[in-house]
């Protein structure tokens, strides 16, 4: 049975694999057991901002090339 700490863990490296021409990429556990899940939750949120924040980033670059 994952624990709540090991499925954050899991979440946390779907996400850094999920950015498309990236190679995989593999998070030590064993740093990140030290971390309590606030915190793992705090990275969690912050890569999700990342994505957020590229997608919209390439959608305002696409958007220059719309044509009306």
């Amino acid at each position: 049975m994952e624990t709540t700490k090991q499925q954050l863990i899991q979440d946390i490296e779907k996400l850094l694999n999920s950015y498309d021409g990236l190679q995989n990429s593999t998070v030590n556990a064993d740093i990140l057991e030290f971390m309590d899940e606030s915190t793992l939750k705090s990275i969690i949120g912050d890569l999700l901002k990342q994505k957020e924040h590229s997608i919209t980033s390439n959608l305002d670059y696409l958007e220059q090339f719309k044509q009306y």
